[in-house]
């Protein structure tokens, strides 16, 4: 996403956690990364939550962790202050489902976010989250929030990763395609994805 320029995020843009599941497939998390350097959001994450993501891609084989390890290490260094510590005594007063998950919370409530973004809806109950003061969003419909408020923005993120992976796969991709892979349905509606081809 280097050909995205990185702009001074306003005060108020809000913070959410990226769950390791939503940074795993490449063109939701470059989608996802594209608007947060425009400044629409503010991500955050913690090194856990990136070494579960680099842990998951091993069944893609022998190479893979390595590969997104160095996407890690780039988004890392592309959004130095999304990085939250581990906060095992915020953990200890936390109950969720996967006792697993708790660090995700913990992280969510030391950065001040206000959303967890995930596709893990039962990992996450709600009335848990909405007692902290936070929501769980699931990806699309983030991205679609997004997208309402600032259209043109969204539409030229989106068009920009649509053009890598056309570049780099080199023949066309649709853009209804690409993002149905994603699950980026209600996004992919907003933006007439399935009236028309790049």
């Amino acid at each position: 996403m280097g050909n995205i320029p990185h702009l001074t995020r306003p005060p108020h843009a809000r913070k959410a956690v990226l769950d390791a599941c939503v940074l795993y497939p490449t063109v939701l998390r470059e989608i996802l990364q594209g608007a947060a350097a425009a400044g629409l959001y503010q991500p955050v994450w913690s090194e856990r939550i990136l070494r579960e993501w680099v842990l998951a891609t091993a069944k893609l084989g022998p190479e893979a962790p390595g590969i997104a390890a160095a996407e890690a290490a780039a988004l890392q260094a592309a959004f130095p202050r999304a990085l939250e510590r581990a906060h095992p005594e915020i953990e200890a007063r936390l109950l969720l489902p996967d006792p697993n998950d708790l660090h995700v919370l913990a992280t969510a409530i030391a950065a001040g976010a206000e959303a967890i973004v995930t596709f893990n809806a039962q990992d996450f109950p709600g009335h848990v989250l909405a007692a902290e003061g936070l929501a769980r969003r699931d990806p699309d419909g983030f991205l679609w929030e997004l997208q309402s408020r600032d259209p043109d923005t969204m539409a030229g993120i989106v068009e920009t990763v649509r053009a890598k992976a056309e570049a780099i796969s080199g023949r066309p991709v649709a853009l209804k395609a690409l993002l149905k892979r994603a699950r980026l349905y209600r996004l992919g509606k907003a933006l007439g994805a399935g009236d028309r081809t790049p």
